[in-house]
């Protein structure tokens, strides 16, 4: 009986297939993700930025590591060696013998399996005159031959070979392990054995457990959990934090302390370099023994940080130090805002007696990361983020001419007056500086309030859940400012009737930059001139009737004048009467009024039904919406950021949040915006105050890179008394007639059931 057998590779073929496979394995997907990306192409995309951000500090970084950097050529040659040996080994397999191959014995003896018996004697007798070892020929060919010639003549031999494939009958199934047979030899027992134990007892544990306790030394977003449990403290501790003690809590971050972070650094030239700092930066609280802010790390950081913020002119090994520190800033902002959020949602579920944090807390770490990527002050201009602008360049801009304390105010000046104004930039210097501002991004945010789910979803009630849908669109500032230059002159065209008609629509006119808020304010003012305006024309004829027989005469003209005009005013409205009472006896009798009535409620059936359809579509439109969001993975990569003095190129992100100005608290926690090329749709959802009344919100947009461009918004809620709830409804109740009913029914057939019994007795 066939038995089965397993046995090494003496010959090395299977495993050479083996060892292909498995390169392959490795070589296809390294190739994959770590070739190298075009260079080409990030040149040709430094090269497009250079115009706008050639003199920012990344960008000249990035231009050195491009230019300095061998890593993208060691992985090159790294791969090319991979799959030039997946190919020599693809090579050696495709060069080998089959070992398995299945038995034909017309093959052998080179006949077509048509052949007669006849012709398979004659070719027999030829091959073995040609192969006998008695005629000089080769033996096993001979036995090869012969065992062909059986297996098609031999009626057992014949029905062997078609049943198993061999004419000799069924043989062992052989098995081949991919591996050579030196591996189990004796002779290497012990080598092979000190390899298995050194490799998966030794290496493997400690890889595995070196990425373990690294891992779980951070959060989900790389922050040191020691970090954020420190965060969490000091917030806890401190609700409302200043923007000096927020500086002191971040430079805490164990991200700067060497024994938990190998990329900090502590050197020996510090106790030179630093204190010199400390003494030119002078309001430094060095004294404080408050741990952890005064361990040597959180000092060192906090003095770089500061001189980063002052633009100071530091050494070369604490220019290092400072970009490390800088560049990590950002995300511990971000993890800093992310507790004071989870320390709020924390106080709403328990009621009082909990710190959270104040909304000044939060907003103060959000203007701390503009303030760090622009490397300036908070009493510092915004104009300053600006190419060669400095501090005695502002006195051109505050002047009594001009007053241009913003970005945007710049931007609305005249080219004229822009260049005068300008005029101690060249003509170079001043086309890079427009070049500049143009690119920093403009703003619109549109807000649409609902409840969502809802039957009536503009009615807010009482402790409903509250969807604020908010539109961002995002445009360059030279684009909008382009626009508006268009526009300008054909409304001018347009308002040139009289002085008067002009002086009300270059009141009425608000700028690009303003709110519409403050355009609406100005606009109903200038309607209440206009009113009071119009009701104060009797004034002249108070200021004739002084001059004596002149003045009665005219008020005696103008009260007759005014007579005329009402009667003629009273004929017209009984005219206009006279006709619709006609119109109304025309139609006095029943049927058409019936068929009027009938008519309108024909009408306000197909506007509810109207109604109805709409307010599906744009149910089912937001849920499709909202589907696409889930499924659908954006690139965080939006903008890149102008920025002089951020040693690593940042993406404009943008936290967008509801708060209550006047109690300094949050309504929805902040979203940060990761997403917005052009346009982007946010929805930010709270409950509605528990109590009926009206209540004053603002829509908060802030930047994460930029300052001067946050932008605030009202929010006007009106919440209404909810609906009670019915006890009864009566869809719920099962009314008992239908139960009294069943009962009779089974009453009945009871009595039925016992009538006819008596009746067969």
């Amino acid at each position: 009986m066939a038995g089965q057998q397993f046995q090494y590779d003496d010959s090395g073929n299977t495993f050479f297939y083996f060892l292909t496979s498995f390169v392959g394995l490795i070589v296809i997907p390294a190739t994959y993700y770590l070739w190298p990306r075009d260079q080409n192409a990030e040149q040709l995309r430094l090269k497009s930025l250079r115009r706008v951000h050639g003199r920012c500090l990344w960008y000249r970084l990035r231009l050195m590591k491009s230019q300095q950097s061998i890593v993208p050529t060691l992985k090159k040659a790294a791969l090319l060696f991979g799959w030039a040996v997946f190919l020599l080994l693809a090579y050696k397999v495709s060069k080998l013998d089959r070992e398995y191959q299945e038995y034909n014995p017309y093959e052998v003896l080179g006949l077509d399996p048509s052949a007669s018996v006849a012709e398979i004697k004659k070719q027999y007798r030829v091959l073995s005159l040609k192969f006998h070892p008695d005629k000089g020929g080769d033996e096993t060919t001979f036995m090869r031959i012969a065992k062909a010639y059986a297996a098609l003549t031999n009626e057992v031999s014949r029905q062997n070979w078609q049943t198993y494939g061999n004419p000799d009958g069924p043989v062992a199934t052989s098995f081949g392990i991919a591996l050579p047979a030196w591996i189990v030899d004796q002779k290497n027992s012990m080598l092979v054995l000190l390899v298995y134990g050194l490799a998966f007892m030794v290496i493997l544990p400690v890889v595995v457990g070196t990425w373990w306790y690294r891992s779980i030394r951070y959060s989900g977003d790389q922050i040191l959990i020691n970090t954020t449990q420190l965060f969490m403290h000091f917030m806890y501790k401190t609700p409302n934090m200043n923007m000096k003690r927020l500086g002191m809590v971040l430079t805490a971050a164990f991200e700067f302390d060497p024994r938990s972070n190998k990329e900090a650094t502590i050197r020996p030239t510090d106790n030179i370099e630093v204190p010199q700092l400390i003494r030119e930066l002078g309001n430094i609280n060095v004294k404080k023994k408050e741990p952890p802010f005064c361990y040597p790390y959180s000092l060192k950081a906090r003095v770089l940080v500061l001189s980063h913020l002052a633009r100071m002119d530091v050494s070369e090994e604490l220019e290092e130090d400072q970009r490390f520190v800088v560049r990590k800033c950002p995300a511990l902002l971000q993890e800093m805002i992310n507790v004071g959020c989870q320390l709020n949602m924390m106080a709403n579920s328990r009621g009082g007696g909990f710190h959270a944090p104040r909304l000044v807390t939060i907003e103060n770490c959000m203007k701390l990361t503009q303030m760090i990527v622009q490397g300036l002050q908070e009493s510092k201009s915004p104009l300053l983020q600006l190419p060669y602008f400095e501090e005695e360049h502002l006195r051109y801009c505050i002047s009594k001419k001009y007053k241009v304390r913003s970005l945007q105010d710049l931007v609305s000046l005249k080219d004229s007056d822009r260049r005068s104004m300008l005029r101690f930039l060249g003509e170079e210097k001043y086309d890079e500086v427009m070049g500049v501002l143009g690119s920093f991004p403009h703003i619109t945010m549109d807000t649409k309030l609902q409840v969502l789910d809802d039957e009536d979803s503009n009615n807010i009630t009482a402790g409903s859940i509250v969807t604020v849908t908010v539109t961002l669109t995002r445009k360059r500032m030279a684009d909008v400012f382009e626009k508006e230059q268009e526009t300008t002159p054909c409304l001018g065209e347009e308002a040139a009737p009289t002085e008067e008609a002009q002086g009300d629509t270059s009141k009425a006119k608000t700028k690009v930059w303003q709110n519409k808020s403050k355009g609406a304010k100005k606009t109903a003012k200038s309607k209440k001139k206009k009113l009071t305006k119009k009701k104060a024309t009797p004034a002249p004829v108070k200021t004739k009737q002084a001059n004596g027989n002149v003045a009665g005469n005219d008020v005696a003209l103008a009260s007759t004048a005014a007579a005329v005009a009402a009667k003629e005013e009273e004929d017209e409205v009984s005219d206009k009467g006279s006709e619709s009472d006609e119109g109304d006896a025309n139609k006095d009798s029943p049927s058409e009024r019936d068929d009027d009535s009938d008519k309108q409620s024909d009408t306000e059936v197909d506007e509810m039904a109207g109604d109805d359809e709409e307010e599906w579509e744009v149910l089912q439109q937001s849920i499709q919406r909202r589907k696409r969001a889930l499924l659908e993975t954006k690139s965080k990569v939006t903008h890149p950021v102008f920025s002089l003095y951020f040693p690593e190129e940042k993406q404009e992100w943008w936290w967008l949040y509801i708060a209550d100005r006047r109690d300094q608290t949050l309504v929805s926690m902040p979203y940060l915006v990761c997403t917005l090329k052009d346009t982007e749709e946010v929805e930010l959802k709270f409950p509605a105050p528990s109590k009926t009344g009206n209540y004053q919100y603002s829509v908060i947009l802030r930047s994460d890179s930029y300052m001067g461009l946050d932008q605030i918004k009202p929010l006007k809620l009106e919440v209404h008394e909810a609906k009670a709830m019915l006890d009864n409804h009566p869809q719920w109740d099962i009314p008992d007639t239908e139960e009294e009913d069943e009962e009779q029914e089974d009453s009945d057939g009871i009595e039925e059931s016992e009538e006819d019994d008596e009746d067969n007795d």
